[in-house]
């Protein structure tokens, strides 16, 4: 008897793709976007960068506050190579230059967050400082990162370590509870 055959096996990140959450609730859209569009600038040296359209999204936790713009970048590195805690330290370093205030608790309100999402087939877990974890630990549980990196890299791509694709990881979630709806922004984008 013929064993049936498998389902072909998800495609993998390749290890030189980094994607890279952006978001912001402080300022007009217009400044919002401008802060991401200077983060992407900032980060072209690096690789050749494409990014995600733009979703804005309820804020969660914390006292009122106003939606976020919440997008991603795709960044194909180029050799040489930052580590994962060089590229963390970079976006900290592009936060603090856009007016990002440290520290603040939890959940508050930012002019803008730069969440480095997922790193090739790395998996990291570093305890700081700065503490890292990659895949962000969160990813697969927000729609506000899911749908931008979908938008990057398809539905099909299984993070490193987790059990489904993106795109089932999406379907899962429940839109109700995590709202987010699309935008006609764009980030502007230099290529080095």
């Amino acid at each position: 008897m013929n064993a049936a055959p498998s389902a072909p096996a998800a495609p993998t990140l390749p290890a030189h793709v980094v994607v890279i959450g952006l978001g912001g609730n402080l300022g007009s859209p217009t400044a919002l976007l401008a802060r991401f569009s200077a983060a992407a600038a900032s980060l072209a040296h690096l690789g050749q960068i494409a990014a995600a359209p733009v979703y804005r999204t309820a804020a969660i936790g914390g006292p009122d506050q106003p939606d976020y713009l919440n997008s991603a970048l795709r960044l194909d590195l180029r050799d040489p190579a930052p580590s994962p805690t060089e590229l963390l330290t970079t976006l900290q370093a592009i936060e603090d230059q856009l007016g990002r205030l440290r520290p603040a608790p939890r959940w508050s309100a930012r002019t803008i967050d730069l969440d480095l999402l997922l790193f090739g087939r790395q998996e990291v877990e570093l305890p700081g400082p700065p503490a890292l974890t990659v895949p962000h630990p969160r990813l697969l549980q927000r729609r506000f990162a899911l749908l931008p990196t979908i938008d990057l890299l398809g539905p099909d791509v299984m993070a490193p370590g987790a059990a489904v694709t993106l795109g089932a990881a999406l379907a899962a979630l429940d839109a109700s509870v995590q709202p987010v709806w699309p935008t006609e922004l764009r980030i502007a984008h230099a290529q080095a």
